[in-house]
């Protein structure tokens, strides 16, 4: 591929946190440049391919856990290229009738879309192109899927770390929060630089540089996003370590540290 831009202006000329993060999990959906950086990524810490597939593992088993408690409906924000299974996947496999919102601003995710629309009769699948940085574009366009008056699970799967504080991250998940009702979750999985901070400040260095924003945050910085919400048993934890039981390990996971955090959250 020849230039700056791939399929529907999608731009190669510097590396993409979901394009990455397909290279992470063995995807074809990235370029050079993502694999570039990527394998910068593994040299500081070669088990950041493990990380991607424990984030995976988490949101399976988060959303297992809630389809089986009767939730039906799930706001996915920060969506990423379709990895099988998908989120809709999990959840319509429990409740058919599962209606699932897929949000993202990358270019090449909606060029896959058509992956994540591939649901049950009985359920209902969309996919919507905006930022979570623009939430009241997520809200308007989930709206027209999601019954806002029945609770929600809302998925920012490591997602936020891509949000600094600069640009309102905690303001902005409460923002979205506010709109669902009562007995709606709040499901999230952060990195952190508390396990390996010297890898973590080279890892955001080098990403800055390539002009990735990076914002690893502390287990105090992150409980922060589930202030007024009830946390679920076993609350922060490390994200294999939230409610294995609902899942397959994954491969590796238990050979190191795992630098990051997961939490499920009900709204009162």
């Amino acid at each position: 591929m020849t230039g700056q831009h791939g399929p529907a202006g999608i731009d190669t000329s510097k590396p993409h946190p979901a394009r990455m993060y397909d290279w992470y999990l063995g995807g074809k959906d990235n370029y050079p440049v993502d694999e570039a950086m990527g394998r910068q990524m593994l040299a500081l810490d070669p088990r950041v391919p493990v990380m991607a597939r424990v984030n995976r593992a988490f949101m399976h088993r988060a959303t297992r856990w809630l389809a089986s408690r009767g939730t039906r409906q799930f706001l996915d924000v920060g969506t990423g290229i379709p990895t099988e299974p998908n989120l809709h996947q999990v959840a319509q496999e429990i409740a058919p009738d599962a209606r699932v919102v897929y949000c993202d601003n990358d270019p090449i995710v909606l060029a896959h879309a058509a992956a994540l629309l591939r649901g049950t009769p009985e359920g209902e699948t969309e996919y919507l192109q905006a930022d979570v940085r623009d939430p009241e574009a997520v809200l308007e366009g989930a709206a027209k899927i999601l019954d806002f008056d029945r609770h929600v699970a809302l998925s920012l799967v490591a997602l936020l770390h891509f949000v600094p504080d600069e640009d309102g991250a905690h303001d902005l998940v409460r923002r979205l929060l506010d709109a669902l009702p009562s007995g709606s979750h709040l499901v999230m999985t952060h990195a952190t630089a508390d396990f390996t901070p010297e890898e973590s400040r080279a890892a955001t260095e080098k990403l800055r540089a390539a002009g990735v924003t990076l914002a690893l945050r502390s287990r105090e910085e992150f409980t922060r996003f589930f202030t007024g919400l009830d946390l679920v048993e076993p609350g922060v934890e490390v994200p294999h370590r939230w409610h294995p039981e609902l899942g397959e390990p994954v491969a590796g996971q238990d050979d190191g540290v795992i630098p990051g955090y997961g939490a499920v959250a009900r709204k009162p």
